[in-house]
């Protein structure tokens, strides 16, 4: 249900999530380009240089997508074979089911590799019912056809330097909230990897920031509330937690960012970006 039907229902939590790296096991963007793309290495120089503020991450995206020698039909083909969920999103999204807790999907992504991807791996029903809001193919000149490599390209949601600013969707829910009775009003959690996932965690309660990534340190950077995840069991334990009054989003980040100074993962990751070797940074 879009807004504001999703708010009407009157859910205790609306959980929004990132989808490639974070409700799947591996980036589909990243296999396309790693593997009928330019490249893993030229794919990692245009990570940096948009960690380095040489690119945008709009225009870094594009290039990638129109390096893959590919059909628009033929790279839904090729992700659903090679694309997995993470192991544990089955788990969490029963739950939210189970107790009414919406879950919508905010992506740099592309609709129809999304749905076809949630279609696949959850199921024709399941994967029908879950929102997403993402960009979308475009045919582009001169062949002007999805059907055929280089005919397509991606057009974005909006004119952000993201090409799809997650914190539009999430801004309207978080306004009519701070205008609701304080014992009405849902809480707002946010699951990601990547930095366009930034703008989305300002608008949120806390952040679930997958461990080992850049968003972490941002975050500490940006003083945002926010917790870390290995994978979707870490993610329900901690959403249960809240869900059911046994801790809020305060302890949660209070807990998160002190896990977060002791992780050795964080200063493994941050070596491997000062190497050149960063992954995800949608």
């Amino acid at each position: 249900m879009p807004f504001p039907a999703t708010l009407n229902a009157k859910p205790k939590i609306i959980f929004f999530t990132d989808f490639d790296g974070t409700v799947t096991a591996n980036d589909s963007n990243d296999y396309l380009t790693d593997h009928h793309g330019y490249g893993v290495v030229r794919r990692r120089q245009g990570n940096l240089d948009v960690l380095n503020a040489k690119v945008e991450i709009r225009d870094n995206f594009r290039t990638m997508i129109e390096s893959w020698q590919l059909s628009f039909p033929e790279c839904i083909s090729i992700l659903s074979k090679n694309i997995k969920l993470d192991p544990h999103f089955t788990a969490f999204y029963k739950w939210s089911v189970d107790n009414h807790v919406p879950v919508i999907v905010l992506s740099s992504g592309m609709v129809p590799i999304i749905r076809a991807l949630l279609q696949h791996l959850l199921g024709e029903e399941e994967g029908r019912k879950i929102e997403v809001v993402a960009n979308m193919p475009i045919a582009k000149p001169p062949v002007n056809d999805l059907n055929r490599k280089n005919g397509w390209t991606i057009q974005y949601h909006d004119d952000s330097t993201f090409g799809h600013d997650k914190s539009l969707t999430i801004r309207p829910y978080a306004e009519a909230i701070a205008k609701m009775p304080r014992s009405e009003q849902p809480t707002l959690l946010y699951a990601g990897d990547g930095l366009s996932d930034m703008c989305a965690a300002r608008e949120t309660d806390l952040l679930f920031a997958k461990k080992g990534h850049d968003l972490v340190t941002v975050c500490e950077r940006e003083g945002l509330p926010f917790t870390l995840f290995e994978d979707w069991s870490d993610i329900l334990s901690k959403t249960k937690d809240i869900f059911e009054g046994r801790t809020d989003v305060r302890k949660v980040a209070e807990l998160g960012r002190k896990e977060a100074q002791r992780d050795p993962e964080k200063a493994a990751h941050m070596n491997l970006h000062k190497a050149g070797r960063t992954e995800m940074v949608r």
